[in-house]
């Protein structure tokens, strides 16, 4: 009987053991599982594992943060009594750095009005920037700081012509003054039209969900691989606040932009040597294109035979030549014309079909250089 019972005894210590050692593996297996998982126990050391997607997110942020700056725009205000001069601070925006020549891209907006901008790069140093040149009517701007090579980290130019609808795209910048923020999202759509700050439209604005607030502006746009395809320019919003549409300038239209900026302080776009009627007039009147008020004496166009607005002995106003097309691509308005003229350089010869006294003609003109 008692060797019976040992018997059985050894038997039950061994399942015994084998049960332990199971729950004890599991509630190994479990641990490991919650500490690579994130989640934790007083005590525990954790190992936190991330997807392919964000170790690209993050690797995109950290090589592209350094190249983007923030900027504080001031203007000077002299007091009526004493006749002390003080900054004001006006405005702030986002920018990015362009080349190790110290010159910074950002919006015309961001500048405009102010009398002195300060650069603030991502290592924290600010520095006093100098005014390059404008485009108002692609909302553009380029200033020049003078910090040491080794602060500067230009952002890789990219293209914009073969972006697709639902790609990635990232903005980083400075919204309501919170420096170095990323925000993420997709193209949400191509080609948009938006307004420029001197009335001419910007064709062919990315439309993206990626959040834009206000202090973004200027800031960049960037894709997958961290290249620059735009400049984040404008939000679609009753508030001001992010709604989730928002446009940006493309890189197509900034790399012929910023040059002309840093070389002439404007655009050398080639002009027809006209004055041209405002839309407003045009619509008043209800014609369809631009309308010719005067042409320069000595002008290429007044060779070419162009004729202004004028009055007669009566004061009877005499409508001059209404712009139809040019090579045959139709002109509806002023902007049309000028975005026409932006395919072209000075000493271009063009056809322009014109309306004069209700019958159409068309010109030889040799284009200007703008003014």
């Amino acid at each position: 009987m008692s060797r019976i019972s040992a018997s059985v005894w050894q038997i039950i210590a061994g399942i015994s053991m084998v049960i332990l050692a199971f729950l004890g593996g599991a509630a190994w297996m479990e641990k490991e599982e919650t500490s690579v998982s994130g989640v934790s126990q007083p005590g525990d050391e954790t190992i936190t594992l991330l997807t392919n997607s964000e170790l690209s997110t993050i690797q995109l942020f950290e090589k592209a943060a350094p190249g983007v700056c923030f900027i504080t725009t001031t203007n000077l205000r002299e007091n009526f009594w004493t006749r002390d001069i003080s900054e004001i601070k006006s405005g702030t925006g986002s920018g990015f750095i362009w080349d190790k020549m110290g010159h910074i891209v950002t919006n015309y907006h961001v500048i405009e009005g102010a009398d002195k901008a300060t650069v603030t790069l991502a290592d924290q140093t600010n520095w006093a920037a100098e005014l390059i040149g404008v485009a108002p009517e692609k909302d553009l701007a380029v200033l020049k700081i003078k910090a040491p090579i080794s602060a500067l980290f230009p952002i890789p130019v990219g293209i914009s012509e073969n972006l697709k609808v639902g790609q990635s795209v990232y903005a980083i910048g400075n919204p309501f003054g919170l420096d170095q923020t990323l925000t993420t999202g997709v193209v949400s759509a191509l080609g948009r039209e938006i307004q420029s700050r001197a009335g001419v439209p910007i064709r062919d604005a990315i439309q993206t969900d990626a959040a834009i607030n206000p202090g973004n502006s200027g800031g960049p746009l960037l894709d997958s691989g961290g290249k620059l395809i735009g400049v984040n320019t404008a939000i679609y919003s009753p508030s001001g606040a992010s709604a989730g549409i928002g446009f940006s300038i493309p890189v197509d239209a900034v790399r012929w932009v910023v040059p002309e900026l840093i070389r002439y302080g404007k655009i050398q776009r080639p002009t027809l040597g006209v004055e041209l009627a405002s839309n407003n007039i045009v619509s008043r009147y209800g014609l369809q294109g631009p309308l010719i008020l005067n042409v320069p004496t000595g002008s290429n166009a007044e060779k070419s035979g162009f004729q202004p607005t004028r009055r007669n002995r009566y004061g009877e106003i005499l409508l001059g030549d209404i712009i139809v097309s040019i090579d045959g691509e139709p002109v509806k308005n002023n902007g049309d014309l000028y975005l026409f003229l932006e395919k072209h350089k000075v000493g271009d010869v063009v056809e322009v079909e014109i309306i004069r006294n209700q019958k159409k003609a068309k010109l030889k003109l040799q284009l200007e250089e703008g003014q």
